[in-house]
This record gives structure tokens, sequence and C-alpha cells, in this order.
């Protein structure tokens, strides 16, 4: 269906025609939040739109159905990480300074959008059932192997990187260190407070991070 020539639905929202990526965003923004609270089963549309500047029938108008609007919402999370690190600009820094800069990133990142940790968590409950069909997630995710292999490539070439170092194991470990810090946050603080979640720990914190990853690619005659 062609949006921007099609009669829309009545809907709350004058002059939707003028800024139909605008409904869209709205829309998706709302049920990132929804999905991220309440799971992909128990979420609802109409809560939704309750959040929105539109309806529940501009909504279906579209994403068809809520499983569709779940896949959307998801590729949405996944496309703001991978859009961060595509405007950090590392190709003309150093090695080893461009893979600090974005550990750091994913760091923050993660930190900064709970709602993307919460919808990754809600998809490995339902075993990546979405994540593997959508080839829109699928190619969102070539690049940051590609970027780190890059990364990678120009420090071993300056003979301060090992060269057995893997791309992909590399993302698992940043994102793991990154993941866990918002993922356990409600356990660990029950268990052992919430100091390491505060300012002071989470700068803490980031700078262990982004030193343990760079420990891990150094020759060992490098690490300092």
């Amino acid at each position: 269906m062609n949006i921007e020539n099609a009669d829309p639905p009545s809907g709350r929202k004058s002059g939707w025609k003028q800024n139909p990526e605008a409904v869209r965003q709205d829309i998706l923004h709302a049920a990132i939040a929804e999905f991220a609270e309440k799971g992909l089963s128990t979420a609802r549309v109409d809560d939704i739109a309750a959040k929105t500047k539109t309806s529940k029938r501009m909504i279906y108008y579209y994403f068809d159905d809520k499983q569709t609007l779940y896949e959307h919402a998801l590729e949405a999370a996944y496309a703001q990480v991978r859009q961060g690190e595509n405007a950090l600009q590392l190709d003309h820094l150093s090695p080893q300074d461009a893979l600090a800069k974005l550990v750091a990133f994913t760091f923050d990142h993660h930190r900064n959008h709970p709602d993307f940790i919460r919808m990754v968590m809600i998809e490995n409950v339902h075993h990546a059932e979405t994540l593997a069909k959508s080839e829109a997630i699928q190619k969102l995710n070539i690049p940051v192997i590609e970027k780190l292999a890059a990364i990678c490539t120009r420090g071993q070439a300056d003979g301060i990187f090992r060269t057995d170092v893997d791309p992909t194991v590399l993302h698992w470990q940043i994102s793991a260190l990154s993941f866990f810090n918002v993922s356990n946050r409600p356990t660990f603080s029950a268990l052992f407070g919430d100091q390491l979640f505060a300012e002071a720990g989470q700068a803490a914190l980031r700078e262990q991070v982004v030193h343990m990853v760079l420990a891990s690619v150094y020759k060992s005659k490098d690490r300092p």
C-alpha cells in the first residue's frame, strides 16, 4: 500500500499526510516501551495507541497486526544502536582508541536505553523466533562485525593486537559486559546494593569494561 497517496482511516492526528514518517516513528516509540515493559504476549495495541498521537485503527493501517508491529519495534530498537555505532567515525583513530570508543559507546548506549535490553531479553525468551525471520535485523547487525574486523586488522598490522582475535567473539564480549549491567541490575541491586549503579559506580565500571576488552586483544608485551 502506498502510504503517501492512500486515504487513511480516521484518526486523532490531523495533517498526518504532511509527515507520515513522524506518525510511524511515534507508534514505534510507544510500541518499544510497551513491549519492553509487558512482553509480546501481554502487550496490548490499545495501550500502545493510548501512548501515541494517533489511533488503534491507524496503527493497524501501518503495521497490520500486533506481531508485525512487534517485529518492526524490534528492528527499530536494533537500528538505533547500529546507527549510533555508524556515527562514531572510528577510521581516523588508532586501533586501540577506536576499540575503546566503540566499547564505551556500547556500555553507555545500553545503560541509557534499557528498553532495548528488555526487548532483546524478551526475544530470547521466545527463542529469537522473530529475530531469526527478520532479514532487516540480520542486515543491520552485519556492519558491527565488519567494523570490529577492520579495527582488528589495523591493530594486527600495527603489531599491537593478537593475530587470533575473532571479531565475532569480541562483539560477544563487549555485548556481554554491557548487557549484564542493565539486564541484571534489579537482582544485583537487591543482593548487593545499588552503589555500582550510581553515577560514580557506572563511570568506574565503564572504564573497567573498556580496559578489560582492550587487555583481551593486546599482545602480551603490549598490555598496559
